[in-house]
């Protein structure tokens, strides 16, 4: 009997790391494990592309800080790196989009592997074009690109306008979607809950933190601005670097904040043209 090799993965984990923290960097670790373990798959790169300053939210800071603070955290790892891709560009850009991008970047990565590269290149596009997760195939040897997210991501697809149903259909249906979960989350009855989630569920990997984790950016941002200790809460390379810049204020906080946030404003827009 044939035996098959685990499938190539790359995790992607999309969001605004203002600042990025320990827990960002240890869901990857919880995803490697937990997909490894199935004994389908090997986690071959860990990739972290932060948000633009187009997203608008409140308190977001500069894309330059929170990309450098990315790349001094993950300076040790030998698997996560960081995409500048997505926070370079002058609006925000929808998630499936970034997935799109990337997974075409690993593609032409590994263009030269392939007897005929023309041949697969028109296949891809086909699929793009006509996306239908049953007729959606990788070629052998392609990574499968899979988006790494905690609990409040998955809650997020219920969030009016701020996510297109044609956006979560093609990440949770053609990428895949790895969620960790977070005290008094419950994934799994969100999954139930939805139509669309539940007819892609095979492709949701759930994930339980089971040594409790609960390390929010928005509380280590209210921290440093009263001047309380956030060691260990991130990397040291981090802290001394929002240290040396002066991050974090009262008035950083109050950035964006008569702004509307860049997907709601998007889908009111197109909503009433």
């Amino acid at each position: 009997m044939e035996s098959h090799s685990p499938t190539r993965v790359v995790l992607l984990s999309c969001g605004s790391f203002n600042p990025i923290t320990n827990m960002h960097l240890r869901m990857f670790e919880l995803a490697r494990d937990h997909l490894e373990d199935t004994g389908q798959y090997r986690v071959v790169k860990g990739i972290i592309s932060p948000v633009s300053d187009g997203y608008h939210k409140k308190g977001l800071i500069e894309a330059c800080h929170r990309l450098e603070m990315a790349r001094l955290a993950t300076e040790n790892s030998d698997w996560i790196t960081v995409d500048s891709w997505e926070s370079l560009q002058p609006e925000w850009v929808e998630t499936a989009k970034v997935i799109r991008h990337l997974h075409e970047e690993l593609v032409t990565e590994q263009g030269t592997d392939y007897v005929d590269t023309v041949k697969s290149a028109k296949k891809r596009r086909v699929e793009e074009n006509s996306f239908e997760s049953s007729s959606y195939h990788r070629k052998r040897g392609d990574p499968q690109l899979m988006l790494l997210c905690g609990a409040d991501v998955l809650e997020s697809f219920e969030v009016p306008n701020l996510w297109k149903p044609e956006d979560i259909t093609e990440i949770v249906g053609r990428f895949g979607l790895v969620c960790v979960t977070r005290s008094g989350s419950d994934p799994l009855k969100l999954v139930h809950k939805s139509d669309m989630l539940w007819k892609y569920r095979k492709n949701i990997h759930l994930v339980n933190e089971w040594v409790t984790n609960e390390i929010s950016a928005t509380h280590v941002r209210q921290a440093l601005r009263r001047c309380r200790s956030v060691r260990y809460l991130l990397p040291d390379s981090v802290l001394h670097y929002i240290q040396q810049h002066e991050l974090y204020s009262s008035e950083s906080e109050q950035k964006n904040a008569k702004v509307v946030l860049a997907p709601l404003q998007r889908h009111m827009d197109a909503s009433t043209s």
